[in-house]
């Protein structure tokens, strides 16, 4: 599909979850969109959808996609190939919530589809557009930062973990616990400030200390608790990333550990270095200052809040009307998936992997 100016891209949610749910409602402020279906296996979610936004509900992807030009992709991890698959094969664009799939092997698949459809297929790292992300990265493709050598990346939880029991705590639907769950973001916002340098090296360790525990309360939690029956992955990882310019990546994340929530990134350039705190909404940019290296100099940026879903929709509609995708692209949502997979292997083996083993 072509859009003109003055058409509507028709877009339709395929899992009609929470996070479905949020696409749909940000959808009703984005410019040049409209939301016309919604797709689910769940009788009572469909039903709930239909209800709510007054849209054409289906269980058969067939008609979701006769009657849509895009499709926003939001089931669990383990059903993204079955459904971006299928839709990129059927002409359809793709908004793929991220991760790129459960597996590396599930999401080279995606990434072969994507590359042989004529449809587009933009991976959901949202995090992307939010207005400090965006400040920090003009800035450092201006310069400001001289050569970046380094990014530390941590998004921790002091007690954040999904309802045991849901499709998150489980590996075979997941794919993984905390480091798939949020700590792609991580991974994927420290390689952009990168510019997605060759990664050659992962050397990591994941941790179960407090999921498979029932001596512990959790300060959020997103439905019920079957305790620690319905939890096998991982709540913690450390991992240290060597790329093949000599950059490197430091990353803890965890949905539970005894220190408090952080959701910062610190990056470290030859000319000035900077502090994202983006639970702050804050931007610290440290650099010399007018008088030379001796003075040196510490400024805060004031950026806006925005819906950073609304923004990533936007931009998402703007590469469907105008058939160029130049963000999110599904090559880069490969690399973080394989750099997830080295630090599980890692993790398992007890040794540093080459991602060209």
């Amino acid at each position: 599909m072509t859009s003109t100016d003055d058409e509507r891209v028709r877009i339709g949610i395929v899992g009609l979850g929470n996070i479905g749910g949020y696409h749909a409602e940000f959808l009703r402020d984005v410019d040049g969109a409209e939301l016309v279906a919604g797709l689910d296996i769940d009788a009572g979610a469909r039903r709930s959808f239909a209800e709510e936004h007054d849209v054409e509900v289906y269980d058969d992807r067939t008609a979701l996609f006769a009657a849509t030009d895009a499709v926003v992709v939001t089931t669990p991890n383990r059903f993204h190939e079955e459904y971006a698959v299928a839709a990129l094969e059927a002409g359809v664009h793709v908004l793929l919530e991220k991760p790129l799939a459960h597996s590396v092997e599930s999401a080279e698949r995606i990434a072969a589809a994507a590359h042989d459809a004529d449809a587009i297929c933009m991976v959901g790292f949202n995090n992307r557009f939010s207005n400090p992300v965006e400040v920090l990265k003009h800035d450092l493709r201006a310069g400001r930062y001289g050569d970046v050598t380094h990014v530390e990346a941590n998004y921790v939880r002091r007690r954040g973990i999904p309802g045991r029991g849901s499709w998150f705590t489980s590996k075979d639907v997941a794919g993984g616990g905390a480091l798939i769950d949020i700590g792609v973001h991580a991974i994927d916002l420290a390689l952009y400030f990168l510019d997605f340098p060759e990664v050659v090296e992962v050397s990591g360790t994941t941790r179960s200390e407090f999921g498979t525990r029932d001596d512990y309360a959790f300060l959020r939690q997103w439905g019920a608790d079957e305790g620690p029956g319905g939890f096998d992955v991982e709540d913690s990882a450390s991992a240290f990333i060597r790329c093949a310019d000599g950059q490197t990546v430091s990353l803890e994340v965890a949905w539970a550990a005894n220190r408090p929530d952080s959701d910062e990134f610190v990056v470290r350039g030859t000319e000035a270095g900077a502090t994202l705190d983006r639970n702050e909404h804050e931007l610290t940019v440290y650099e010399a200052g007018v008088g030379g290296a001796n003075h040196l100099s510490t400024s805060v940026v004031d950026t806006r809040e925005s819906v950073t879903h609304r923004q990533e929709q936007r931009a998402f509609v703007e590469a469907v009307r105008t058939g160029t995708l130049g963000r999110n692209t599904v090559d880069q949502g490969l690399t973080v998936q394989r750099v997830i997979d080295a630090i599980y292997r890692s993790a398992s083996e007890g040794r540093a992997v080459r991602l060209d083993e």
